[in-house]
């Protein structure tokens, strides 16, 4: 169809010069209406082409998303229930995959505002728990004599008293000047140190300090003491709720009442950390019987006597081995300090539970003095050795920090430095646990820029 036909069809017979026009004015408006409605035919024109164009476009795409659906139905008609299952999930997963991930970030982002109200609420209930009743019964290394006489008779003729006591208990009697009315009796061992105690005030009881008798009080109180300490060993241990343990084990335990670890004695201290281990275990479903027993051993080693050789961890572990103890109970004895790097959770917690028993206030002390001299023999005996600038000890002794001076001590004798100076630490200073030795060799060079 002609755009004249088009244009009769729309406004009728169009009517040329030939005609007679009623005035120029009205031909002129006419032409004009002419073109302006030649005009939207125009773009009417256009749009119905970019339609065809879109429309055409549209076809295409579905045609294609058939022959995709034919092809899929072809491989699904040939393959298994459980195959098509799989991929219906694979696509839906693919979906899904974005919203899952943000699901995934707001649970973190909550889990980690609730992680540490959480943690908060079951170490306090686990030290809540850990309230023991249990008095802390101090006991000194210093006698009380009635009188100056009494003094003599303890020394007995040139000596022979005084000597015999010190050979049957093991322990070395102190005289003070300054403190006249006082012996003082000094032994590492705790157990060594209560037998003589008590065998002393005996002695002091009976009046007949002579060295048969000597011989006979103490033989007797050494018989009491290790009653005592049966006895405590079976209350801890039943306290705790461990059972079935060998005899000659619960006796080493029951020496825990005549030890102290700076001021802490290390009965109350072993139950109110078992406590709190089996209540951590109990939270976070670990092995409670595990965390029990190596809460109740952790500190075994500090009261072993035979062998001088090792800290109270190795100690600890080969008396557990010693009396077959489980491979995990071993492993918290041997790792409660840090000695070794965790092997399981029960390890954790039983590091967790000492260190909440022994870091309360109130649980330890030390005295001043006693604890400034060991750190400055710490650094002494670090800084004596030749190439070795400075040495600072940290964390109460139980690090040392080792500077030395590069153009003296090279990279490769460093491990030789530090080995010396541990070996030597171990040897002349008394620090509770092991003690790391760290040394630090740096080389600096500067250079200033010149200005004009």
């Amino acid at each position: 169809m002609t755009r004249e036909n088009i244009m009769q069809r729309s406004f009728g017979p169009i009517k040329t010069n030939q005609q007679s026009p009623s005035s120029d004015g009205d031909f002129i408006k006419r032409e004009a209406e002419l073109a302006k409605r030649e005009g939207v035919l125009e773009e009417r024109e256009r749009q119905i082409t970019q339609k065809q164009i879109l429309l055409d476009e549209k076809l295409e795409s579905l045609e294609k998303v058939r022959k995709d659906l034919v092809s899929k139905l072809e491989k699904v008609s040939s393959i298994s229930k459980d195959e098509a299952q799989k991929i219906l999930l694979e696509n839906v997963d693919k979906d899904l995959s974005s919203e899952i991930s943000k699901k995934i970030k707001e649970a973190e982002e909550e889990i980690k505002l609730a992680a540490d109200e959480k943690a908060k609420e079951i170490l306090a209930s686990a030290m809540q728990h850990g309230v023991t009743d249990y008095i802390s019964e101090f006991t000194t290394s210093k006698v009380k004599l009635p009188d100056e006489e009494m003094k003599g008779r303890i020394i007995g003729k040139e000596g022979r008293n005084v000597r015999t006591f010190e050979q049957v208990t093991g322990v070395d009697v102190v005289m003070d000047d300054e403190i006249p009315d006082t012996l003082i009796l000094s032994s590492f061992d705790p157990v060594r140190r209560e037998i003589a105690k008590v065998s002393l005030e005996r002695l002091m009881e009976d009046g007949r300090i002579q060295p048969q008798r000597i011989e006979e009080i103490v033989q007797k109180t050494k018989e009491d003491i290790n009653k005592i300490m049966r006895a405590a060993g079976e209350k801890l241990c039943h306290d705790v709720g461990v059972y079935n343990l060998p005899v000659e084990l619960v006796d080493i335990i029951g020496r825990f009442k005549y030890r102290y670890s700076y001021g802490q004695n290390l009965i109350m201290h072993t139950q109110e950390e078992t406590q709190i281990g089996i209540v951590l275990a109990k939270e976070i479903g670990a092995d409670v019987n595990v965390v029990r027993l190596g809460c109740l051993l952790h500190d075994i080693g500090k009261v072993v006597t035979e062998g001088d050789e090792g800290t109270h961890v190795e100690k600890g572990v080969q008396l557990a081995k010693k009396f077959g103890i489980s491979e995990k109970v071993i492993n918290c004895i041997a790792e409660h300090h840090e000695d070794k790097p965790f092997s399981a959770v029960e390890s954790i917690l039983v590091y967790i539970a000492d260190a909440i028993s022994g870091g309360r206030p109130g649980a330890r002390h030390e005295n001043v003095g006693d604890y400034i001299k060991r750190m400055d023999d710490i650094e002494k005996i670090a800084t004596s050795f030749e190439g070795v600038e400075k040495a600072f000890a940290v964390q109460a002794g139980r690090e040392v920090r080792v500077i030395v001076i590069p153009e003296k001590v090279p990279d490769d004798e460093l491990p030789k430095l530090t080995h010396e100076i541990a070996d030597r630490i171990s040897k002349e200073v008394m620090v509770p646990g092991a003690v790391k030795i760290t040394a630090i060799r740096e080389t600096r060079y500067s250079e200033s820029t010149l200005t004009t």
